[in-house]
Order: structure tokens, then C-alpha cells, then sequence
């Protein structure tokens, strides 16, 4: 079952860049992030019908990636950051 949206507020600085070797030090967003029924994504600030068409293809064929397997740098829409 679906549920409405909800929105962070801090959640910037653990997007757009790859974290996955840290330690999430925000709460709330740990908190979410335990639980099985929760999918986290970036905060999507656009409201045209055409965004909110490239944001839902977008995440689609994220989900469907990911569902086949596909992690890190071969996956079509990929966020790679360097240190």
C-alpha cells in the first residue's frame, strides 16, 4: 500500500554524492532508512508535468536496474563522486 510523500529537510548533504562508505550521522533519516517498507530519494523540487514524467521514468528504470542486479558505475543513471 502507498502512502503520501513525506519530506526531510536536512537531507542534502547525504545526496548527490556517493556516501556509502559513511556513517549517516542524521537520526531521522537512520530511523527511516531501518525500515523494510521506506524508499529514500532525493528531494525532487519540480512541479511541470514534464518533470514529474522524466522524474517518474527516471526512478523506474532506477528501480528496475537495481531489481536485476545493477550497483555502482553500470547502472544507466549513475551519481559518481570523487575525492
Amino acid at each position: 500500500r502507498l502512502r503520501r510523500p513525506g519530506c526531510h529537510e536536512e537531507e542534502s548533504e547525504y545526496f548527490f554524492e556517493d556516501r556509502s562508505d559513511e556513517v549517516i550521522d542524521d537520526d531521522v533519516l537512520s530511523r527511516l532508512m531501518s525500515f523494510h517498507n521506506v524508499l529514500i530519494t532525493s528531494h525532487q523540487g519540480f512541479l511541470t508535468n514534464e518533470a514529474l514524467a522524466n522524474i517518474a521514468e527516471t526512478t523506474m528504470l532506477n528501480i528496475e536496474e537495481f531489481r536485476r542486479g545493477m550497483r555502482g558505475a553500470s547502472l544507466t543513471n549513475a551519481v559518481g563522486y570523487k575525492r
